[in-house]
């Protein structure tokens, strides 16, 4: 009825051709029909299709959308879609060739159709992870592509204008005998009209401005798709990789790269591709390793420690399994390779964080690698995500995982490339702990059911190296919860949410766990409630609470939930660390609880734990909140959670100790800080250096542990 052409013409042209099976398939489809088709029939092309599908009528379906969407969008990062989507863009090529359809608007070069290829290839590889790039419309998907930083601003910018003046053309081609062309008219009279309708002085300015975006789409498309355009040659190393080379020329060949145990190589090589990850791959994914293997043979060679970062590398290989897509990401992309070359060169701890996490590759190529984190903007886009998962709990448990990854390997490329000092890093983890700890919460309590408001009066507080912005990648969340809540369910209502948020924090998915957490330095410690009530936590804080437990208030501070019992926090923190206190009895208290420590973490080894050994870390930390607890009902500026090293700045400004004692004891902190942290990035079990190494260090922290304490 829409098509058939009468004498007042036709409604639509209809085109039927893309069901299950095209023309000689039936004109309905069931449901499980549907399904069976796509998945066990279903090309990439029809993938490519079904982007842009929607329900016309009556309503959209929830199960027809689950059914597509399954299809078109995997659950992984898809980069083998690339590969597919090029040999579809090369059909098409053919075919313009044979047709001579270069002056085809929609499918010559740089036309309609490679815009959409290049949109619709990313929202393919995404899509299935990143909802906000299931858009059916080009320009908006466009949009997202910019907003997500998956395509730079300008080719953005290229590609909409491109695909604007394209389409507004292909308009005006179609209105000259109402046809469904894309043809550029050969008429003299017909390029006129189509010159004039587009606001051009004559056809030769349009075909100019024409050229110019069509020649912009192209250099876009073949950013995307033209790495691998070409055939390959077989690569100089893969002899190596498929152990066809003779004994003494691979040992020689690899010598030569710069391997210093090139026997060791090639039986590390013979295990990765006899063992069973490689036996039970697919005989696709197997060639995409042969071809993977030899580059990263090569690109491991170009660095210091080849053997070492060819180890590595392997166990990332390893990781991926039989992913095939992870492995065409690295084919396509040779910069990704690099980059995951040098992370695993610099520390055996990135690469087994990617070991775990091979989800984290995508971020090889991301753009925003380097940039400086905006949290406001972070915690929205989280917000929003969460929010397209609102009725999927462990989809958003995985979600938050993701985000926090994502994050902690952008700020391990910018650690390890020497650009974010060790305190500006810590600042960042800890940040990054706090939007998500704000995000756990708003979505623990949503499933609390019996909740008796929408809004809870409940707050998160951080101690420790979270409270003091000293987070590490690894370090756990030491965390209490209050609440300021009259309402007869309050107490139970609460403490179910406290539960529920440490469940959020630990629980393993197939994205792994978020945070361990601490829940100790709650009042009465473990054997105390879970959530305490506001005026009950400050009354054991004023009348019961240890000398440790005000020790650990020095480094406390609030970081989600109600603002306002935040601020009664910090107010009875001040106040708590503000009282006058014998300060004979805080010495005794103080080097207890040290004595405590460094029995708890004996040292039997040679070297120098710069964490727990007399003269490290843990003593300048105690050092510090002894001059807090005993000075700041003097100088309230003490209560400042400002850090150790401005803290020790502080102390000697204020004459509490001598300046000198202070700076020297300032160096040797954040040196010894900066030693654990790259012990820790080369996975080393314990923060522990030579004597040699030690000496300069620990002798200007055991004299201020003396300025202050007066023993050692």
């Amino acid at each position: 009825a829409l098509a058939e052409l009468t004498a007042d013409g036709q409604v639509f042209r209809v085109d039927t051709r893309l069901r299950p099976d095209g023309d000689s398939g039936p004109l309905t489809v069931s449901f499980d029909g549907l399904e069976t088709y796509l998945h066990a029939h279903g090309r990439e092309w029809e993938r490519y299709a079904w982007v842009k599908a929607r329900v016309i009528s009556p309503a959209p379906d929830p199960e027809l959308d689950s059914i597509v969407s399954s299809f078109v969008y995997r659950r992984h990062l898809d980069y083998s879609a690339i590969e597919s989507l090029r040999v579809l863009h090369a059909q098409i090529a053919a075919e313009v060739s044979r047709r001579d359809l270069h002056d085809n608007i929609k499918l010559g070069p740089g036309g309609i159709r490679e815009i959409e290829f290049v949109t619709q290839v990313f929202q393919m590889v995404r899509g299935g992870r990143d909802w906000s790039l299931r858009e059916r419309s080009t320009l908006k998907a466009l949009k997202q592509l910019d907003h997500r930083g998956v395509l730079p601003v300008q080719a953005v910018e290229d590609l909409r204008t491109a695909y604007c003046f394209l389409r507004n053309l292909e308009h005006r081609l179609q209105y000259l005998d109402d046809q469904q062309t894309h043809q550029l008219p050969a008429k003299a009279e017909d390029r006129a009209l189509i010159a004039q309708a587009m606001d051009m002085p004559d056809f030769d300015a349009l075909m100019c401005e024409l050229d110019a975006h069509r020649s912009r789409v192209t250099a876009q498309f073949e950013a995307v798709f033209a790495a691998e355009g070409a055939p390959q040659k077989e690569h100089p190393l893969a002899v190596l990789w498929r152990g066809t080379a003779n004994p003494e020329d691979a040992i020689a060949a690899l010598g030569k790269l710069g391997f210093a145990d090139p026997a060791l190589i090639i039986e590390r090589l013979r295990l990765l591709r006899e063992g069973q990850m490689y036996r039970r791959m697919a005989g696709a994914t197997q060639a995409r390793v042969d071809r993977l293997a030899p580059r990263v043979i090569e690109v491991a060679a170009e660095f210091d420690n080849p053997d070492a970062t060819l180890e590595r590398l392997t166990r990332v290989l390893e990781s991926i399994g039989r992913r095939e897509s992870y492995f065409a990401l690295l084919i396509e992309y040779p910069a990704a390779l690099k980059r995951l070359a040098g992370l695993a060169a610099a520390s055996p701890w990135a690469t087994d964080y990617l070991a775990r996490h091979p989800m984290l590759l995508d971020e090889l190529i991301s753009p925003h690698a380097f940039d400086a984190p905006d949290w406001v903007a972070l915690g929205k886009q989280l917000a929003d995500e969460l929010d397209q998962h609102s009725d999927n709990t462990e989809r958003q448990m995985d979600t938050l995982r993701h985000f926090k990854q994502v994050q902690t390997l952008r700020l391990l490329h910018q650690d390890l490339a020497g650009t974010l000092p060790l305190e500006k890093l810590s600042d960042n983890l800890s940040d990054l702990a706090g939007v998500i700890l704000g995000e756990v919460l708003r979505w623990a309590w949503a499933g609390v059911r019996t909740r008796h408001r929408d809004v809870p009066r409940f707050s998160i507080v951080g101690y420790g190296k979270l409270g003091g912005k000293e987070l590490g990648y690894a370090s756990d969340l030491d965390l209490i919860f209050l609440y300021d809540d009259d309402h007869a369910d309050a107490a139970e209502n609460y403490g179910r949410l406290a539960q529920r948020i440490n469940t959020w924090l630990n629980n393993f998915t197939g994205a792994g766990m978020l945070y361990e957490t601490d829940l100790r330095l709650r009042p009465d410690g473990a054997s105390g409630l879970l959530v305490s009530q506001f005026a009950a936590f400050a009354d054991y804080q004023k009348t019961k609470a240890w000398t440790f437990e005000h020790q650990a208030l020095t480094r406390a501070r609030f970081l989600a939930g109600d603002s306002e019992i935040g601020a009664r926090f910090e107010r009875l923190r001040i106040d708590l660390l503000c009282m006058p206190r014998d300060l004979a009895k805080l010495r005794r208290d103080v080097q207890e609880m040290r004595k405590k420590m460094l029995d708890g973490h004996p040292n039997k080894s040679a070297l120098f734990d710069v964490k727990h050994d007399s003269g490290g870390i843990v003593d300048v930390e105690f050092a510090v909140q002894y001059l807090v607890l005993g000075y700041a009902h003097r100088h309230p500026e003490l209560t400042a959670n400002i850090g150790n090293l401005a803290l020790l700045m502080l102390a000697g400004r204020l004459q509490l100790i001598a300046e000198d004692v202070a700076a020297q004891a300032h160096d040797s902190y954040r040196e010894l800080r900066r030693l654990q942290h790259q012990l820790r990035l080369q996975s080393e079990g314990y923060a522990r250096v030579s004597a040699e190494i030690a000496a300069p260090l620990v002798g200007p922290v055991r004299a201020l542990w003396t300025a202050v304490l007066g023993t050692e």
